[in-house]
């Protein structure tokens, strides 16, 4: 009896190492991996263009002098949900006066992965915002029982457009909500622009209203991911806007928002927090998440870019000391866009560069989700019924029906087209201040490595792994995209 159970430990023992041996990832390995690289260049016509097929070779140690790309495949970091923008009442406008082929066009240009870039994160505005023909809620004045809620307004330019979209994407799809303003006899300014403060007896009222959009959207076949509490809590505009201190979005969080979600069978929801700049990040995830009530119906903290408005200095480690602090929430980019419109500046190079920057930055902070501002405005950066006009990555002539693309297009597309949901940031380092770089490795196990060169020279730098490594050239204020 005693040999029969020494017999049974034996195998069951080796049964589980060789079970645990299974299950063991190998280690990366460049043998047999072709690099594929794709170029974007100021000054010439390379707009996401193959560019090289390169091979691995052995470099046991890079010299002092050799500018390097390290990549550690074996060190993993957070999960990729997705890239995309905002389709906002301007942009289905736009999208609508263009001609049946150019609708097609622009379609393909964002979310098909092989004709275009592969968007797969979708924003929207609940009532409206600046990027609207005008002001408008989905009830009448008054209506704290949101008797008259419906959606009517939507379904003539923004609801067609974003199921276009989602069916262009298909599962992949990620779609979330922002508003911009309660109705305006919810605030104490009785206006909703202007900033103004959310009424204490419509908390309740308001909080309702998120749940009457979300199962207006998905009667209409549009399913909701998640939602942001507030767009830009903090700042009073001259356009539909309304603050919220830290303390305000928190205690209307667990108070009111999320346990509503919650009682409506909406509590999968994803809430997004803060959704503003990077500058006062650390302050909101603060006051928020220390707060364990408010805490558990946290997703993540949301933030934008507009904290200096000359893109130069950009609070990017104010996302990773969040991401520090809080590593069981994500962190997600809800908002970009070059403001300042002018029809001169279409291919202004630097535009791109500011996207490319900050992506490559957010993302080695540890962000999950990079969402621009909108996907399609017209010749004039519009349209927006405060003159608060803009660039977007794809404008459309409504006079012509001819769409143009900017610079801004293409440095998005080096991520977006590449990088899959799913896959996990991996360690990405340059060498050199010249170069900025972030890599990720896709769940099919190709690992996607981005290079942005800031200077204008040509550089020559080694794509470095282990032991081995690749010689790429990279043309003054270019980015590349590295596949293997």
């Amino acid at each position: 009896m005693k040999k029969v159970t020494i017999l049974f430990l034996i195998l069951s023992l080796a049964g589980f190492a060789q079970q645990n041996k299974k299950s063991k990832p190998l280690p990366f390995s460049t043998k047999n991996r072709m690099v594929t690289v794709y170029t974007s260049a100021d000054s010439t016509n390379l707009r996401l263009s193959k560019t090289d097929n390169l091979q691995f070779q052995e470099l046991k140690q890079p010299l002092e002098t050799q500018t390097c790309i390290f990549v550690n495949p074996n060190k993993k970091y957070q999960t990729f949900l997705g890239i995309g923008g905002a389709i906002t009442d301007a942009s289905a406008e736009v999208f609508a006066q263009l001609p049946v082929a150019k609708q097609q066009e622009f379609l393909n240009a964002y979310y098909s992965k092989d004709k275009g870039i592969g968007y797969t994160l979708l924003r929207t505005n609940m009532n409206s915002c600046d990027f609207s023909s005008d002001t408008y809620t989905y009830i009448e004045n008054g209506d704290k029982d949101l008797k008259t809620f419906n959606i009517d307004h939507d379904k003539q330019f923004r609801l067609p457009l974003i199921k276009k979209a989602l069916t262009a994407i298909g599962k992949d799809a990620t779609l979330y909500i922002s508003p911009w303003s309660p109705p305006a006899f919810m605030k104490d300014n009785n206006d909703m622009l202007h900033g103004g403060k959310l009424l204490p007896e419509y908390h309740q009222a308001w909080a309702n209203y998120y749940v009457k959009y979300i199962n207006a959207l998905q009667k209409e076949g549009i399913p909701v991911w998640g939602l942001t509490i507030q767009n830009e809590p903090m700042a009073k505009q001259r356009w539909e806007s309304c603050i919220f201190s830290a303390a305000d979005e928190r205690d209307f969080l667990k108070n009111y928002l999320g346990p509503t979600l919650k009682k409506s069978g909406l509590g999968d929801k994803k809430i997004t927090v803060w959704d503003h700049n990077r500058d006062l990040l650390l302050q909101r995830a603060n006051t928020i998440l220390e707060d364990a009530e408010a805490a558990k119906y946290v997703w993540g903290i949301g933030f934008h870019w507009y904290e200096s408005w000359s893109g130069s200095e950009q609070m990017y480690e104010n996302v990773g000391k969040v991401n520090e602090m809080y590593p069981s929430k994500s962190l997600m980019f809800t908002e970009g866009c070059v403001e300042s419109f002018d029809a001169k500046k279409y291919q202004l190079w630097k535009n791109g560069e500011r996207y490319g920057k900050s992506m490559i930055n957010d993302f080695n902070n540890g962000t999950v989700a990079w969402t621009d501002w909108n996907i399609l405005l017209d010749q004039n950066g519009g349209p927006n019924h405060v003159q608060n006009f803009c660039f977007a990555p794809i404008h459309g002539d409504t006079k012509t029906g001819e769409l143009i693309y900017t610079p801004s297009y293409y440095f998005i597309g080096h991520f977006s087209k590449f990088i899959a949901k799913g896959a996990k940031r991996i360690s990405s380092a340059a060498s050199r201040s010249q170069l900025l770089t972030t890599s990720f490795i896709n769940p099919d196990g190709k690992v996607v490595t981005v290079v942005m060169n800031q200077s204008n020279l040509k550089i020559t730098y080694n794509l470095c792994i282990g032991n081995t490594a690749t010689e790429v050239t990279i043309l003054p204020n270019a980015i590349q995209t590295l596949v293997y």
